[in-house]
């Protein structure tokens, strides 16, 4: 791998730093740092009589990198925490890259060996050192915080996005984004006497403020920005017509707010497709009338067109026939009917996938469960046979009876009148002194139309026949048996 605890021995075992697929020094490129560059030439060796490159390249913070030099010859290789040259005092980085890959990164940043902005590296980082280090990257927080509300206070048209102490503590850098010229001179003042140190106020641009802070995109990665994209090219809503995209500004649209930088990925290899195409503000002339253009697909090489007259309806035709009668336009002829030349246009069938499992149905959980324990109260509930209620009644001889509840709410058997000899009987008495039933009126019986009504009543009176009471009780005695025993047989 990258770095030294990576790397081979001498008989070309790795080594390994032991983390588990994630970088332990984190400079192994494995996406555990912003801009982190592999050093594919470190197990190489150099040519005989030629000496190492002697210059290194440091990350500080949220992917900052700059190029140092090693007057001392120290031994140092990728992971190792130095202390370089600040201005002033010293800083706290982390060697990205070394050796011949330095060169060139310092050719495409157009950096030479003696410019002005290559330092110098002092010494390894002591544990003092790194916890000084660490102290002050713990105050960052809470300063950057603090930093806004002074912003608000002044009123200034800013907006503070991150704040970088130098190693030593003695120094803070504060990252601004505005969209004109701000005078801040009163917010250093108050930002010195607040925190009591040396400020530096840096200005970056909304993609430089995304590539320092990080985060993850549409397309469910890291962003481009702060992963491996250092050059930042001009990206207009051009590229998205060439692609057939819909310029909608909310999916065009980055996490800072400009036009995504991937628009321009695959645009040459659009481009190089449509020198085939025509152009879509051509109208075809035919028989029917005039065809105007709609859409296309550039890699099945398929293009829309309908009828100005008729605009309801899309006839699909291939780049072959309308470059064909875009030739018998140009010769001053029209063309057959757009339906004649899509009823020859073959459309490959789609390989569709027998369903044997019936999981790729959408509503397959839309079907209402039975509840089996209904099913089984309903059984329950459901009337036993005769006999098995006999069985229940019988009780145990030798078992001891419980004493019964007194039940409040059932009604008391109202006692028989007396009957009073003075009174007269309203029904007659047969032989045996018994009274005779009344005779019961048919309900099912129809009136017969050719009786005579009765003279003896009063007229205009209408007798209304009593409908015979039902016995409720009828059933619920024959389905008690007298006996216990007379069931059991």
């Amino acid at each position: 791998m990258a770095c030294g605890s990576c790397g081979t021995t001498e008989n070309g075992v790795p080594k390994g730093c032991k983390s588990n697929g994630n970088c332990g020094s984190g400079t192994c490129g494995s996406g555990s740092n912003k801009l982190a560059v592999f050093d594919w030439l470190s197990n190489m060796t150099l040519p005989s009589g030629q000496e190492r490159f002697n210059i290194f390249e440091v990350r500080f913070k949220n992917g900052r990198k700059h190029f140092y030099k090693n007057p001392d010859n120290l031994p140092i290789t990728m992971g190792d925490i130095v202390a370089v040259e600040g201005s002033p005092g010293h800083d706290i980085g982390t060697v990205s890259l070394a050796g011949e890959l330095v060169k060139v990164q310092m050719k495409k940043r157009k950096i030479t060996e003696d410019h002005e902005d290559v330092k110098k590296i002092y010494r390894k980082a002591s544990q003092r050192d790194i916890d000084i280090w660490q102290q002050a990257r713990g105050k960052e927080e809470e300063t950057q915080r603090r930093g806004r509300e002074i912003l608000g206070r002044l009123g200034l048209q800013m907006k503070l996005s991150d704040v970088e102490y130098q190693g030593d503590g003695n120094k803070a850098t504060f990252y601004y984004t505005a969209e004109s010229r701000v005078d801040f001179r009163q917010l250093i003042r108050d930002l010195a006497s607040a925190f009591s140190i040396r400020v530096e106020m840096k200005q970056v641009g909304a993609r430089q403020e995304a590539a320092r802070l990080g985060g993850v995109g549409s397309c469910g990665r890291e962003l481009c920005c702060s992963t491996w994209l250092t050059d930042f090219r001009k990206v207009s809503t051009s590229a998205a017509r060439y692609q057939q995209l819909s310029l909608n500004p909310l999916k065009l649209a980055g996490q800072c707010g400009k036009l995504k930088c991937c628009l321009n990925f695959e645009l040459d290899t659009y481009l190089d497709a449509l020198k085939t195409f025509p152009k879509q503000d051509l109208v075809l002339k035919t028989e029917k009338g005039e065809a105007v253009f709609v859409k296309m697909d550039i890699f099945k090489q398929h293009l829309w067109y309908t009828y100005k007259e008729e605009r309801f309806k899309w006839f699909r035709l291939t780049l072959e026939q309308v470059l064909e009668i875009v030739e018998l336009n140009k010769n001053n002829e029209k063309s057959a009917t757009l339906e004649e030349y899509e009823a020859d246009v073959e459309i490959p069938v789609k390989v569709d996938f027998e369903d044997a499992v019936g999981q790729d149905s959408l509503t397959r959980f839309d079907v209402p469960k039975t509840n089996k324990r209904r099913k089984n109260n309903r059984n329950k509930n459901k009337k036993k046979p005769v006999g098995a209620v006999a069985n229940k009644t019988q009780t145990n001889p030798n078992q001891k009876r419980k004493p019964v509840a007194k039940q409040h709410n059932k009604q008391q058997p109202k006692p028989k009148p007396k009957p009073n000899p003075n009174a007269k009987p309203n029904q007659p008495k047969a032989e045996n002194g018994k009274p005779k039933p009344r005779p019961r009126p048919n309900p099912k019986a129809k009136p017969n139309p050719n009786a005579k009504p009765n003279e003896n009543g009063p007229k205009g009176e209408v007798k209304k026949t009593s409908k015979p009471r039902r016995n409720n009780n009828r059933n619920r005695n024959n389905n008690n048996p007298k006996n216990g025993n007379d069931s059991e047989k």
